[in-house]
């Protein structure tokens, strides 16, 4: 049975959500791939490379989406349920890192949350452990998308790479592309100059200096568990720069930013920027 819920109703199903969720159906395969899962707002499925002499292989985790459904962040805001990908522990490879475009605001008049509502890829760092020859690579992924409802979806995604095997050119295409799509590293001209804390209001004050003036700049912030982020407050701050107020919440036991990462991705001009932040 598929489960479907409301926007309001998703935050009060994510701490409860577990494999019991709506799960995708096989769909077709390919090499390089694995084989298309799919749900009633989209398909999803892996796409990898051959492993690099340091073991590292290049993937792409592919999202494609129905019109009208949107998919999540990785901070998605009141409610949703981010992209998670989890390797069997039993296998040859290790996920190092999950990459995210820059991703757009979506405001329904009753939750405002943060996500994706075109086709997306989002580049994996997966590690080899040990050993040579074929690797197998069995993932777990759950997501959330949503239309007028939200469905929370588990997909197993199973695809092996035969050791000096034949990369399909397109599938490298994709993963080149997808890395591509990511957010540029700070610049001389794109890059947050000055950010402080303001315990007593629970505001992070940002700025940043912009490539170009921009009339709508979107700013996005993500950090560990039990800290969120409410709506920034952007103001224009002279000749290509912003500042931002932006509404902390801190949650659990420690009620503390100190020290901790907090990853800022910043759209303006058709350009997008990624920094992590610490504050002392």
């Amino acid at each position: 049975m598929i489960q479907c819920f409301t926007h309001q109703k998703m935050a009060q199903f994510i701490g409860a959500a577990s494999l019991a969720g709506c799960f995708f159906l096989p769909f077709g395969a390919n090499a390089a791939t694995s084989e298309w899962v799919t749900s009633p707002g989209g398909m999803i499925r892996l796409v990898a490379a051959q492993p690099k002499e340091d073991g590292t292989i290049p993937a792409t985790l592919e999202v494609k989406l129905n019109p009208g459904w949107k998919t999540y962040w990785r901070e998605p805001g009141a409610s949703g349920i981010p992209p998670q990908v989890t390797l069997d522990p039993a296998g040859d490879v290790e996920l190092e890192k999950i990459g995210f475009p820059v991703p757009k605001t979506f405001d329904d008049g009753v939750v405002r949350y943060i996500g994706y509502d075109r086709p997306v890829a989002f580049p994996l760092t997966l590690k080899r452990v040990h050993g040579s020859g074929d690797v197998t690579i069995r993932a777990s992924v759950f997501l959330g998308i949503c239309e007028d409802i939200c469905i929370p979806v588990q997909g197993e995604l199973t695809l092996a790479i035969k050791q000096g095997g034949f990369d399909n050119p397109l599938d490298g295409a994709r993963i080149d592309d997808a890395v591509a799509a990511l957010p540029e590293a700070p610049s001389a001209d794109f890059s947050v100059t000055a950010s402080r804390y303001d315990a007593d209001k629970a505001l992070m004050h940002l700025s940043v200096r912009l490539p170009a003036d921009d009339k709508d700049p979107e700013l996005f912030l993500a950090g560990p568990s039990g800290i969120s982020f409410g709506k920034p407050e952007i103001q224009p701050a002279g000749d290509r720069a912003l500042n931002a107020a932006v509404p902390v919440r801190l949650t659990g036991k420690d009620r503390e930013l100190k020290g901790k990462p907090i990853v800022l991705t910043v759209r303006a001009q058709g350009r997008s920027m990624e920094t992590t932040l610490a504050f002392d």
